[in-house]
């Protein structure tokens, strides 16, 4: 290569990382830091995620749970009910409201509050909304998305400028020669060793967060996105609402003896309800197989069965897990981990280099 494009290269490559780079360090140190502290949070909070009740205890109807939501945080707030994963957990249901958004810790045989959270209420709450949203939103989900594509770009010129004339090449890291020599190759050899690494985790990211991506996918696939089924116009109520436990039954028809982790409630009638399915053979923790019903008279509307959806929402299944780490277990998790503290590497050498030559360049211009 010769100088002029090599420094050209190195000028694309340092420029996005000052621009950009505090954001992927931010992402990466938060990500690294949630896989610890979720787990965490529930060992510390037992009060909040273990019911108080006994473990095979029945459990209450959810509709009594759903009245008094709505009588105390309005009939506009949106409701999710996640019901008990596994035996002993709390029924936790988020809300969505004028007055306050958090969560609301619900023994399940009782129907008694066990507690309560607002959405930044606790450390991994508050560290999940940065990590996610930047604290903005939709809108730093897009500006998170855009900052993992700078980094696909910043990956390509970073391998440009490393790549050897002789191979095998050298990976020694000179911590003998100087704080900046030994900064110098652990940027260098650490990027080429773990780029590609840190690339996956920076895609899943910007793919979950970002929806685009996912139509992207489909029109490469040559499919055609498989959108949620809307209400029928001009359909009406028999009578008395059906309760969340009607809408419930009725959607465990459809898969029967499968786990269900969400009840996802709009607060007007003029949206499906959706009821969330884990499948057995579905890798997504949360689930995304999904039946749809009609609020107002409960009627089936559709179901999605995960395998049945276009890729962009089907390759979903597999991102998140990747991304997270529940993919492959703890070992995945810890590699993840390591993933995210990889990427603070990157970002704190690279601004360390750059500002340190930068003084030293000052410093003969001075002389």
């Amino acid at each position: 290569m010769n100088v002029s494009l090599r420094r050209l290269w190195l000028r694309l490559h340092r420029w996005i990382a000052l621009g950009l780079g505090w954001l992927l360090v931010l992402a990466g140190l938060t990500g690294a830091t949630l896989i610890v502290a979720q787990p965490l949070d529930r060992q510390l909070h037992p009060e909040l995620f273990v019911s108080r009740s006994a473990v095979d205890a029945p459990a209450v109807p959810l509709e009594p749970l759903r009245e008094r939501a709505a009588a105390e945080f309005g009939a506009g707030a949106a409701l999710i009910f996640r019901l008990p994963r596994e035996p002993g957990d709390t029924l936790q249901i988020s809300v969505k409201a004028s007055r306050w958004i958090g969560t609301l810790f619900v023994d399940p045989a009782t129907g008694q509050e066990q507690g309560r959270r607002s959405e930044t209420g606790s450390f991994a709450g508050a560290l999940y909304k940065l990590h996610s949203t930047l604290l903005m939103q939709d809108t730093g989900k897009t500006v998170l998305a855009f900052a993992a594509l700078a980094y696909l770009f910043m990956l390509v010129t970073g391998l440009v400028l490393w790549w050897p004339r002789q191979w095998p090449p050298s990976l020694k890291v000179e911590l003998r020669r100087g704080l900046l020599r030994g900064l110098f190759d652990l940027h260098r050899t650490g990027g080429a060793l773990l780029g590609l690494l840190v690339a996956v985790s920076v895609f899943t990211g910007a793919y979950m967060a970002w929806r685009p991506l996912g139509e992207v996918f489909n029109t490469v696939s040559g499919q055609v996105a498989v959108k949620p089924p809307k209400l029928p116009k001009g359909a009406v109520g028999e009578g008395k609402l059906p309760t969340v436990d009607q809408l419930l039954a009725t959607a465990r028809v459809q898969f029967p003896g499968e786990l269900v982790n969400l009840v996802q409630l709009s607060p007007k009638l003029d949206r499906p309800v959706r009821v969330r399915f884990r499948l057995a053979d579905e890798p997504h923790p949360n689930g995304i197989s999904s039946v749809w019903l009609d609020p107002r008279n409960g009627r089936l509307l559709g179901v999605q069965r995960w395998s049945d959806l276009d890729p962009g929402a089907r390759s979903v299944v597999w991102i998140y897990p990747m991304h997270t780490g529940e993919l492959g277990g703890p070992l995945h998790e810890a590699l993840n981990v390591a993933i995210g503290l990889a990427l603070g590497c990157f970002g704190v050498t690279g601004l360390w280099l750059w500002w340190k030559r930068r003084r030293l360049a000052s410093s003969a211009l001075a002389r």
